[in-house]
């Protein structure tokens, strides 16, 4: 079955940046939108990871849309079914769920430059054509596995941290934990009281810092309800502590060494045996890879029935896992906690633009785009999320809100002037991202780690080098002259 009525705007994907686009659109009069989303649900990577000890590591005040403060989050820092339920709650609200179309897996888009317009193919044959297509697939939706020898002759049960199965026991089980990233700190501690013995097998070792998480009490809550210039102090305050962390991963690293000394002074307190406390001690500088908060990360690998192994992974068996050493663990389970294709931006979409170029082709040595958000030779294609735009030291939602507020404008343009298309110049994105990865260079990422920020060519295609207040300026409005407006 074929849609044939043309939209003005297309959004793949329902997380926070695509209930938050959605939103924008409608504040703009433009109501002749769509959404689509592969699952039966809205809230992206928070729908998704369901995992034990789920949580975020930004403060819920500023985790939130700017126009959609939540006063009763029940934490500081919320957890999974919260965020979940907040995301549900703003797409009620704002009336996005019902302009969504569910269980739509987007297989292709291509460009007619003649019409200007998308046509989108979802994988069961339906097509979509549209003005302007909007990804919000974020960065963090696809699970990546490792490639381990001999995986698939393992007898036990098997399963990413990302597609958790709570159908399966773990209480009395052996258990082995591949990868020592942002879920596996959550997850472990969780299950470590439940298993017979767990076997973690960390590639390096994390900088783990302690999370000053709390409950807020029913009368916070009560007057961050009331007086919404308490909420809005609360959120300012977090930006400013959080914005200032931009100097110590970008032009200032020596300023990391308060960060450091707060992981050694962790470290030490919580892990007594200097042998574990060596093996958890990282090899590479603060900042390089994402630095992970926590409080009962380290409590849980002091338990007697857990034990760490440093190093690459060798093989998997039939009854368990190869160690870097050649030791044979012997479990009943395999838990991946290897994070997810970060780099690997809108695959496995396959996005044709003018001239019958790919995206794929396109981005052969590595994603990249103006602003993070277009890229030239594929006009009328708007991205959320995209290519270095995440951040190390603050909330994604404040990136997010800028890139809604460039592409709302954008998209507006384009129907009020009734362009054919907007697309921007290769010598605007070129110098972008020249002076990006100049940037980029000096930033505490390219400390010579192996990081999900790096593609295999060494190059950093995921983070944002500077502060959240300069790219928000940046985006604030778009510099027409930059793109080429075909009427």
């Amino acid at each position: 079955m074929t849609s044939q009525a043309v939209l003005d705007a297309l959004i793949i994907g329902t997380g926070f940046a695509g209930v938050g686009m959605a939103v924008q659109l409608q504040e703009a009069g433009i109501d002749n939108y769509l959404v689509l989303e592969r699952a039966g649900d809205v809230g992206g990577v928070w729908r998704d990871n369901v995992y034990p000890g789920a949580a975020c590591d930004v403060p819920s005040h500023l985790y939130s849309y700017s126009f959609a403060q939540n006063p009763a989050w029940s934490r500081k820092f919320a957890a999974q079914p919260e965020i979940h339920r907040y995301v549900r709650d703003c797409a009620q609200r704002f009336g996005v769920t019902a302009k969504t179309r569910f269980h739509s897996e987007v297989a292709s888009a291509a460009f007619d430059a003649a019409t200007g317009l998308w046509t989108v193919f979802l994988t069961d044959g339906t097509e979509f054509r549209s003005r302007a297509l909007i990804t919000a697939m974020g960065q963090l939706s696809q699970p990546a596995m490792p490639r381990v020898p001999g995986m698939e002759r393992f007898k036990g049960e098997v399963f990413h941290s990302a597609t958790w199965r709570h159908d399966i026991d773990l209480t009395g089980k052996r258990v082995a934990v591949v990868g020592t990233g942002a879920s596996a700190i959550q997850f472990v501690p969780e299950i470590v009281p439940k298993v017979k013995s767990l076997v973690l097998f960390q590639r390096s070792a994390p900088y783990v810092i302690p999370k000053g998480d709390r409950a807020y009490h029913a009368l916070e809550k009560l007057a961050f309800a009331q007086a919404a210039l308490l909420q809005s102090g609360s959120r300012a305050v977090q930006f400013l502590v959080h914005e200032s962390r931009a100097l110590a991963f970008t032009s200032l690293n020596k300023l990391m060494k308060v960060m450091e000394l707060q992981f050694k002074f962790n470290l030490r307190r919580q892990i007594k045996d200097p042998v574990l406390r060596k093996t958890l001690t990282p090899d590479y500088p603060m900042g390089c890879k994402r630095i992970l908060l926590s409080n009962n990360y380290y409590p849980a690998l002091a338990q007697p029935h857990v034990s760490v192994v440093s190093g690459a992974v060798q093989a998997v068996d039939a009854t368990g896992v190869i160690g870097p050493d050649g030791r044979h663990h012997e479990v009943d389970v395999i838990i991946y906690g290897t994070g997810f294709k970060a780099t690997e931006f809108l695959n496995p979409l396959q996005i044709t633009g003018l001239n019958g170029v790919s995206l794929q082709e396109r981005w052969k040595q590595g994603a990249e785009a103006y602003l993070g958000i277009t890229v030239s030779g594929f006009p009328n294609l708007f991205m959320l999320y995209g290519p270095n735009t995440n951040l190390g030291h603050s909330s994604i939602i404040l990136m997010l809100e800028a890139q809604m507020g460039y592409i709302r404008q954008c998209v507006s343009r384009l129907l009020a002037d009734k362009l054919r298309y907007l697309n921007v110049k290769q010598g605007a994105e070129q110098r972008f991202n020249a002076d990006l990865q100049k940037q980029l260079k000096q930033s505490v990422w390219q400390g010579g780690c192996t990081s999900w920020y790096v593609n295999e060519a060494g190059r950093n295609v995921a983070n944002w080098p500077g502060f959240t207040v300069t790219y928000r300026l940046r985006t604030q409005r778009p510099d027409w002259n930059d793109y080429q407006q075909a009427s």
